[in-house]
């Protein structure tokens, strides 16, 4: 394979194709569904999925024995199938999402969510990043390689419609879809992170989640707080003590020995390496206030905070007016939606419950208490490589980022790698992204690093080509 040809091929398609169509598709507010409950009346997942389906299909007519189908299984969101044959028995499967998170307020100025503008190397707007890129970079490492008659194994793409909401959608797609999906040795999924732009970054594990929402209620409607305060107890008091149980408020350790696990050794490791790679970088990514320090100075311990160790966030509230419509009043309830990260290797399911458990027993002054549990979704540890993969990633990153490989876990969660994990215990796992420092998916100012696109492009299509040429024999 001429990796010359290789990296100008993917860089042209990028540049005349993929930029257009990305800013295209982040016009489009395709709300994943736990955000958008009347998606389907909307529309606006279907022009998604017509938008980026349409693409792929113009770039396979050419490839007869290629095909594409949209899926939308009764009252499920939608999925796009591509299968690729190849010159192989062994599969490759490839994964990303479209659907996309709600708006967040904090835009700078001349950005918005669904305004694309593209400003140097960075594309601004939503979904750019997470995930739109992925079924573009998937599909231009197979144009590519066929481009150059480089033999690889069949490939299969899955781009869901629901990641963002928990992928509770996918798991009957992927059963759906067994028998055609096969068994893949190796997996490839462009929705996760990088710890800089400069160097090829694996993902090695990924956190779990549990989330929901808790409320307490004290009183059928308001009272005037200077009549029942000191009698009624106050529902956010209620609300510190509950959350109590299971964060340290001092330092945001979570408490219970339950939703903890024995961090290994290997990671350990790694975290120190990372470590030594940023610097202050591993917090200096974050658009902190002026003074604000983070939670330790020891980096390592930073970087395991954020990979392995589970940490609450409180995402949302309810039962608050806003400041200026608050009066002098002892309000009747207070809900959270509560956000809690869970080590990689904890099952979700048993936290779930425990956690709902725990925050509803001996409510305080019997007040009314309730947690819904609204997803549970278990993390991801990955596998160890085999020697094929190990090498094919560090010439590749050498080759197209001109620096070594990187190895680190990430603190957010992809639900179908844990799920693909258990499916398939043999397959190898290739799990990178273009969210790097600044990049702020979910949040204001989301950007595409596209320089990073491109080269993690030509990394997908470099390994597929190692694996169809020798992956096989030792996978």
């Amino acid at each position: 394979m001429d990796r010359t040809r290789l990296s100008q091929s993917i860089t042209q398609l990028w540049d005349a194709e993929i930029v257009p169509q990305l800013m295209d598709y982040i016009r489009i507010p395709n709300r994943s569904p736990m955000f958008d409950r009347d998606w389907k009346a909307h529309g606006h997942m279907d022009r998604a999925v017509q938008q980026l389906a349409g693409w792929a299909r113009g770039k396979l007519a050419a490839w007869p024995e290629a095909r594409l189908e949209v899926i939308e299984l009764e009252g499920r969101t939608p999925l796009i199938y591509i299968e690729v044959p190849g010159q192989t028995d062994d599969t490759v499967l490839l994964y990303g999402h479209l659907d996309k998170q709600p708006e967040m307020s904090g835009w700078s100025e001349g950005l918005g969510p669904w305004a694309p503008v593209l400003r140097g190397d960075k594309l601004y707007g939503r979904g750019g990043a997470d995930d739109g890129y992925a079924i573009f970079g998937s599909l231009a490492a197979l144009l590519a390689l066929r481009e150059q008659g480089v033999a690889h194994a069949r490939c299969v793409i899955l781009i869901e419609a629901c990641e963002e909401s928990g992928s509770y959608d996918l798991p009957f797609y992927v059963d759906h879809l067994a028998a055609r999906i096969g068994h893949p040795s190796l997996v490839v999924c462009l929705d996760s992170g990088c710890g800089n732009y400069d160097q090829l970054w694996l993902t090695t594990s990924l956190r779990g989640l549990v989330g929901g929402s808790l409320q307490v209620e004290v009183l059928t409607e308001g009272v005037h707080s200077g009549d029942a305060s000191g009698i009624v107890p106050s529902s956010f008091r209620i609300v510190r003590e509950l959350l109590s149980r299971l964060e340290d408020a001092s330092t945001g350790t979570i408490k219970p020995e339950v939703l903890q696990v024995e961090i290994p050794e290997q990671r350990r490791q790694q975290a120190r390496r990372v470590a030594e790679v940023l610097g202050s970088e591993v917090y200096d990514k974050f658009p902190r206030v002026e003074g604000l320090t983070p939670v330790t100075e020891d980096l390592a311990e930073l970087v395991l905070n954020r990979t392995w160790r589970p940490q609450l966030s409180i995402t949302g509230v309810d039962g608050l007016p806003s400041l200026e419509l608050a009066g002098n009043v002892l309000r009747p309830k207070t809900a959270l939606k509560l956000s809690l990260r869970l080590p990689p290797t904890l099952d979700a399911s048993e936290a779930g419950d425990w956690i709902k458990a725990e925050l509803e027993r001996d409510p305080p002054y019997g007040a009314k208490v309730h947690f819904e549990l609204e997803k549970d979704g278990s993390g991801w540890h990955a596998p160890a490589l085999s020697p094929w993969l190990e090498a094919a990633v560090d010439e590749a990153s050498l080759a197209y980022f001109n620096a070594p490989a990187m190895y680190q876990g990430e603190g957010g969660s992809i639900p179908f790698m844990g799920m693909l994990g258990e499916k398939f215990p043999q397959a190898q796992f290739l799990i990178t992204g273009v969210l790097g420092p600044h990049s702020n998916a979910h949040g204001p100012n989301e950007f595409l690093h596209i320089p990073t696109g491109k080269k993690l492009t030509m990394v997908v299509a470099d390994v597929i080509a190692r694996h169809g040429r020798q992956g096989h024999a030792d996978a």
